[in-house]
């Protein structure tokens, strides 16, 4: 894939001619954290709060960064672009070592890249499996430390899936690269926040955009046999928007992608941050 603008550490370059040090903490670690930040008809959605949740990872892990620089660096990659759909991906990695140990320097520096990449954002029909959680205890950080998430969704891909939803002993917690929506009796559900949820940007804007249209919803700890009981199940994600699930094919479960609910759901989260208009 050629083309692509990318930047490290405030140098600006084609993706393919930038190179990153094999003494990366991003690489021997996965010490690093990330943002894919959306944009539609160029404008940012909710550029500030995937800033914050930025910050807040960085913070989290007590890696160091100069926030305005950060920013700056962004806001360069959208002006270099040429297409008006896209997101920017952003990492942060705590450095580069000298030689490669757990233990890292005090006075090591952050390494800073991302990338910018245009991106269609109609709606996708998506098959699913459900699978146990194997990942790490702090998925609320927004770390690249993702191999549960990449096992997982691989194996799912051998069966034609495009996503997981995943359940740690039977209690509901995410989809590999997405948050869950589903519908019983014409209301919404979602497992509410916790350390094995990342707290997705779409989320909390249709969960806003739900309180603000009287939709009925339920934010806490559910199973599986309560999504077996849904009629209706999406995912959300900066990328995927609001995307229904047509199956799931290791679960008993009718689904209905044109519920009324999600519809509603769907329709008003386009309506505010993916219209031409």
């Amino acid at each position: 894939m050629t083309g692509i603008q990318g930047v490290l550490n405030g140098n600006f370059n084609l993706l393919e001619k930038i190179k990153v040090s094999p003494l990366s903490r991003a690489y021997t670690f996965s010490d690093s954290v990330y943002e894919v930040i959306p944009f539609f008809n160029n404008n940012f959605i909710a550029f500030n709060d995937h800033i914050k949740r930025l910050k807040k990872s960085c913070d989290s892990l007590s890696i160091n960064i100069n926030l305005e620089e950060v920013k700056l660096e962004i806001l360069e990659l959208f002006d270099r672009k040429d297409f008006l759909d896209g997101y920017i991906y952003y990492q942060i990695s705590r450095g580069v070592d000298e030689i490669r140990s757990h233990m890292h320097d005090d006075n090591i520096r952050s390494e800073r890249f991302g990338y910018i990449k245009d991106h269609n954002f109609e709606t996708q029909h998506l098959s699913v499996m459900i699978f146990d959680d194997l990942r790490w205890g702090r998925c609320d950080i927004k770390t690249t430390s993702l191999l549960g998430n990449v096992q997982t969704m691989n194996e799912a891909r051998k069966n034609g899936c495009d996503e997981i939803i995943m359940h740690k002993d039977n209690i509901l917690t995410e989809a590999g690269a997405s948050n869950i929506f589903f519908v019983i009796d014409n209301r919404v559900f979602t497992p509410s926040l916790s350390n094995n949820i990342l707290p997705g940007i779409t989320r909390q804007l249709l969960i806003e955009i739900m309180h603000e249209n009287s939709i009925e919803l339920s934010e806490g700890k559910f199973n599986i046999s309560e999504l077996k009981k849904s009629s209706c199940i999406w995912l959300c994600s900066s990328t995927k928007g609001l995307a229904p699930v047509c199956e799931i094919k290791n679960l008993d479960v009718e689904l209905d992608v044109d519920n009324k609910v999600f519809l509603k759901c769907k329709n008003l989260f386009a309506s505010r941050f993916l219209s031409r208009s």
